[in-house]
């Protein structure tokens, strides 16, 4: 009995890890060339359903310009997210022509599960792009056009 016991829990120590695995993902985002200030961008992922699941990267570093994210901040409030925590995701807002590259670690059951990367884009006395670029997580490599700042999303891994 003991040596069934042990070898259930070698088996489950060895599994477990397996199914907590996250592949590094590459999000690259490339804006247009535009006549404006820097833009500010979120990058956030969302459920199969539409709901948000996390942020992933935010560029822009004045708070109170936050706020013009006006589809991102919505998503979090919808999912029940009272407070803005972003310690460790921010970066400096992006310029017209520039490309902003993050790496993030997602877990393998984002990966071709209906999962999508948003980013959202919005210039100070400029315009407002809530979906500016939507590209689903999948195993194959993703490239998208943009609506809005953005000219291009690129997501591989």
């Amino acid at each position: 009995m003991k040596k069934i016991i042990a070898s259930l829990l070698l088996c489950t120590a060895l599994i477990a890890p397996a199914a907590a695995m996250a592949k590094d993902v590459t999000i690259t985002t490339t804006l247009d060339n535009y006549s404006g200030r820097d833009a500010y961008l979120a990058v956030y992922v969302t459920k199969p359903d539409g709901s948000y699941d996390s942020t992933l990267w935010v560029a822009g570093s004045k708070q109170r310009y936050l706020g013009d994210l006006r589809g991102w901040i919505s998503a979090m409030t919808a999912a029940g997210m009272t407070t803005l925590n972003l310690d460790g995701i921010t970066g400096a807002s992006i310029g017209s022509g520039q490309t902003l590259t993050i790496h993030s670690n997602l877990a393998d059951t984002l990966i071709d599960a209906g999962y999508t990367i948003h980013v959202e884009s919005a210039v100070e006395q400029g315009g407002e792009y809530p979906d500016d670029a939507v590209a689903p997580i999948t195993s194959a490599p993703q490239q998208v056009s943009g609506k809005g700042y953005v000219a291009t999303l690129s997501v591989s891994m």
